[in-house]
């Protein structure tokens, strides 16, 4: 008898990538293989994302795509479970099946650990599942132990230490779809690195709505961030270490002299600050002024001179003027962001920005988002040609566009191009004497030592 076949569709964050990787273990505990060929899939899971506008429009067409291939499957004598799990699972629950009956299951992010009884209940009773219960410590504490080595891509791998958020920024659904926060206890997290690390993981990202609200229990202890980021340096052959996505309000020293005294601690943070108008912030409620933010980066950059940071923003938030979105170009300016990720505000249903007044017109937002982008590109180009002539510990994790071409990682997330290079050097980390640079990569020649 041929084993069943999974598909997994993921949208959005790396913790949606993680809780992919960790479903996918989950049915393969029941004897279910991974394809890429949705037509030969007996369980096609939709891991969704609700950050974004218009996410849950973009989930119902693909819903609909796929009960043109349920009705071929059935017309054959076989069955499709069609599953939608991630943000918009919790966000619309049951209100899926009632819109959407050709969906099976619907689970939210801290139930897809109950995917075998949710699947055992279909398959039995014939009818369909909702899940969208918030046990998280309940999801960490059932995991398989698989520690399958798909979730290691070429040398790096996701582990999450901490969920949810207490925050409640007034544009953010997260709160909402995520739940509370909650921190993994230290044996769990020690536990998985080191079986990845044993599986030939080198670099390992650390996740978490707000992961440097890590406050983990080690026995009767409780260790921040900083604290399980220096036992995990201690790990034979983990040569990299990152973490994602910090809050800068609790952004601790702790954490801050990691970045200076842990050298695998790449020298690399993304840390959102979404606008440079304090009064929008406090619109935002995002808990740190302007002046905070950029004594958080002095404090930073004088523990690791050599670290650099990535951000996030939001333009056209209610209420934001053209002085308010200069204040955010003149902080970019003087943080000098190397990497960003910048999008319009979207109006998120429940959140009290939603119903905010003074809404920025469309227009203006676009206008604003490309001059925004604009110079975001500039300092990431200016950045990138300052890397001419360095020579990077390049982590290639993927094969390139031409023949004998790989592309790898830099301590700093640049994408680095090597040419001539062969495939044994796939997944392995190199030394590359940066030769060229463009807007949004590198190019490297092997140092052969």
């Amino acid at each position: 008898m041929l084993p069943k076949k999974y598909h997994i569709k993921t949208w959005g964050c790396q913790m949606n990538v993680y809780d992919s990787q960790r479903i996918g273990e989950v049915l393969q505990s029941l004897g279910y293989e991974s394809t890429e060929d949705l037509s030969d899939s007996d369980i096609i899971i939709l891991n969704t994302c609700h950050i974004r506008e218009k996410a849950t429009e973009k989930v119902y067409s693909d819903i609909g795509r796929l009960n043109k291939l349920k009705i071929r499957r059935k017309a054959i004598g076989k069955n499709l479970i069609i599953a939608v799990s991630g943000c918009v699972a919790q966000a619309e629950g049951e209100e899926i099946i009632k819109r959407a009956p050709m969906v099976d299951l619907v689970f939210g992010p801290q139930t897809w650990h109950r995917l075998k009884d949710m699947i055992k209940s279909l398959e039995e009773n014939h009818k369909k599942v909702c899940d969208t219960d918030f046990p998280v410590e309940e999801k960490f504490d059932n995991l398989p132990e698989l520690f399958d080595k798909n979730r290691i891509v070429r040398g790096s791998s996701f582990v999450a230490i901490q969920e949810g958020c207490d925050k409640f920024c007034t544009y953010c659904v997260v709160p909402y779809t995520r739940g509370a926060e909650y921190s993994r206890p230290v044996f769990q997290i020690l536990s998985e690195v080191k079986q990845l690390v044993q599986n030939g993981a080198m670099e390992i990202t650390l996740l978490g709505q707000n992961v440097n609200a890590y406050h983990g229990v080690n026995g009767q202890e409780e260790w921040t961030l900083g604290r399980l980021i220096r036992e995990l340096a201690t790990i034979e052959n983990l040569k990299r270490i990152r973490y994602t996505t910090s809050y800068p309000a609790e952004v601790d020293d702790d954490l801050i002299n990691a970045h200076r005294d842990v050298d695998k601690l790449m020298p690399f943070l993304h840390l959102p600050v979404q606008a440079g108008s304090n009064k929008i912030l406090k619109a935002m409620n995002r808990r740190h002024s302007r002046e905070d933010y950029l004594k958080l980066v002095d404090k930073l950059k004088k523990a690791n001179p050599n670290l650099a940071l990535s951000s996030d923003f939001i333009v056209g938030f209610p209420g934001e003027t053209e002085e308010d979105f200069n204040d955010t170009l003149n902080l970019i300016k003087e943080v000098g962001f190397i990497q960003s990720y910048s999008f319009m505000y979207s109006k998120r249903p429940g959140t009290p920005a939603a119903t905010m007044e003074n809404q920025v017109l469309d227009e203006v937002k676009a206008e604003r988002l490309q001059i925004l982008q604009a110079l975001l590109n500039q300092i990431q180009q200016e950045f990138n040609n300052n890397s001419i002539g360095q020579t990077y510990d390049v982590l290639l994790d993927r094969t390139g566009k031409k023949s004998n071409q790989l592309v790898g990682k830099s301590p700093y997330m640049q994408a680095v191009l090597c040419n001539d290079i062969g495939q044994e050097y796939l997944g392995k980390m190199v030394k590359l004497k940066i030769q060229e640079s463009y807007q949004n990569s590198l190019n490297g020649l092997l140092v052969v030592e």
